[in-house]
């Protein structure tokens, strides 16, 4: 989608990230704005496969491969964590990676040697429930566990096919979202339940699965305050990424 160096500025970003991170971690967690369950589910597999949850694109985007092995103690672990706090969760051995995960991962740990356990979004779109998900699984992050949010900071397919050239709507929603991630505790918390009164919120999102992987995220930042650390401007849109620690 868009002209060929589209997505250049971001494809480097995501390949600067591997190196450039404080410690490799020894597993990770991926919350994808492309897997909704009725229950919150991890992969629990060994090998998960890929699934190419994408359609028109040329031949060779579905030969991709990413072996990158699962975790099934560390999915259990999710699952206990998850319940604990409440949350309803179950495992799923047979669900694959999907686009969410193996495109940008491709970039950032090309050797695929690194497990991850994919956690879906849960049916509701609820963000209360999204960030109680990130905080359960905060305590992860001090044994070496990457938690990932893989969505968007702009999703609005309609708009980017507009092809107007500028898109004023996501420059307002990506200042009120790096204002809101900058804040701590129940004030960043209050400001993410509350996206919807955002300045331009339904324009940015008009369904918001794409910002929930964010609330997860946000969540299991704890009490660290949120920085962007990457902005864009795609087919007219501002896109930022946010990280919290």
């Amino acid at each position: 989608m868009g002209p060929p160096d589209t997505w250049e500025r971001m494809g480097a970003w995501l390949r600067r990230l591997g190196p450039a991170g404080a410690a490799r971690p020894r597993a990770i967690v991926v919350i994808s704005a492309h897997w909704e369950a009725p229950v919150v589910t991890v992969t629990s597999g060994t090998a998960p496969a890929l699934i190419y949850d994408y359609y028109g694109f040329p031949p060779h985007t579905y030969a991709l491969r990413y072996p990158a092995p699962g975790d099934p103690v560390l999915a259990a672990d999710l699952c206990s964590r998850l319940q604990s706090a409440g949350i309803e969760a179950a495992a799923d051995p047979h669900r694959g990676f999907d686009h969410g995960v193996f495109i940008p991962f491709k970039l950032i740990y090309p050797d695929a040697d690194i497990p991850i356990v994919q956690l879906s979004l849960h049916e509701s779109l609820d963000p209360e429930l999204h960030l109680r998900i990130g905080r359960a699984l905060a305590p992860l992050r001090d044994d070496r566990v990457l938690i990932v949010g893989s969505g968007m900071s702009y999703h609005n397919m309609a708009g980017f096919m507009r092809g107007n050239g500028e898109i004023p709507a996501s420059d307002r929603f990506d200042r009120w979202l790096g204002d809101a991630c900058a804040q701590t505790g129940e004030a960043r918390t209050e400001a993410l339940i509350d996206w919807l009164a955002a300045p331009a919120a339904r324009d940015v999102h008009p369904r918001e699965e794409h910002l929930l992987p964010l609330m997860v995220a946000a969540g299991a930042g704890a009490d660290d305050p949120g920085r962007c650390d990457f902005t864009d401007r795609v087919m007219g849109a501002t896109v930022s990424a946010f990280a919290f620690g």
